[in-house]
């Protein structure tokens, strides 16, 4: 869907909000991978060129500025429907198509970044956090709207790290290191009970939990993200990619990070080398993505 531009002063200003990345050479992807057809693993050299991120996801404030600009319309509001976890709906029994296996999931008609839960539900107190119901046609069409792109797989990947080598999370390797919960992520027993010991049951805003090493927040948890590259293996060439941007085909986009639905019991993938795919169209109540920009 074409939209028009944001105007040239507005554009510098969303680009001033990034954060620099060094670049330079850093280990991606596990030795060890929890799934291996996600495809994450071996652990491999990989060389990045300076790059800006955002320090957060996209705000539901950020993408309302977006749409007051340009009209524009998304995905699940121009299909007239999302999927929405089942747990925050009053009356799943209503909404009974699911995705084969994945009953938690409910395609809601109406259900859309304004209406995360519905046609009865709003954005009230959630203004600071991440836009959701998102599909990576929408990223896209807010990246070209800002002047900016979405990160590559890599320069997520090495930005969520924040200058750690080797680890599972932005932070370390224990889950809640001291006791202390890091990170937007489902406790309890899933997909029936969510205990919340962290503080949140969907959304936590953008900021929530500590920064990592690069000043980075919720890399790991709250939502997925989507990223520029197509859904593929990791390369099977030896020495150190430069600036790699995956597959040149594939009909699957890259998502990273994990969400506030993730859980060790089904879906142990909220660590910074782990990695999903789904169609560009794709749209769901924990998918939204950051922005990113070349130096």
């Amino acid at each position: 869907m074409p939209v028009p531009l944001a105007d040239d002063d507005l554009r510098r200003s969303l680009r001033a909000r990034l954060t620099e990345i060094p670049g330079g050479l850093f280990e991606m992807g596990t030795r060890r991978p929890t799934f291996p057809a996600d495809g994450d693993s071996p652990r491999r050299k990989v060389k990045l060129s300076p790059f800006l991120i955002s320090p957060h996801a996209v705000t539901n404030a950020d993408f309302a500025h977006f749409v007051e600009e340009t009209g524009y319309r998304t995905v699940a509001e121009r299909e007239g429907w999302s999927f929405v976890f089942a747990l925050f709906l009053s009356q799943a029994g209503r909404f009974m198509r699911h995705p084969p296996g994945l009953t938690w999931w409910r395609a809601v008609a109406g259900a859309s970044w304004q209406a995360p839960e519905g046609p009865a539900s709003g954005l009230d107190g959630r203004h600071d956090h991440p836009v959701v119901h998102v599909a990576w046609l929408d990223a896209a069409a807010y990246c070209r709207w800002a002047g900016l792109r979405l990160a590559s797989e890599a320069e997520w990947e090495c930005a969520a790290r924040g200058g750690l080598e080797r680890k599972k999370f932005p932070w370390g390797n224990d889950l809640t290191p001291g006791g202390e919960h890091r990170m937007n992520v489902w406790q309890g027993r899933f997909p029936t009970e969510n205990t919340a010991d962290d503080g949140y049951v969907g959304t936590a805003p953008v900021d929530a939990f500590p920064p990592n090493g690069f000043g980075l927040f919720n890399m790991t948890g709250n939502v997925w993200e989507w990223v520029g590259d197509r859904f593929g293996p990791p390369p099977s060439h030896a020495g150190a990619a430069h600036d790699p941007t995956g597959p040149e085909t594939g009909d699957r986009r890259v998502q990273r990070g994990g969400s506030y639905l993730c859980h060790a019991s089904y879906c142990d993938r909220y660590q910074v080398h782990s990695r999903t795919g789904n169609p560009p169209d794709t749209s769901t109540g924990n998918l939204g993505f950051r922005v990113a920009a070349t130096l």
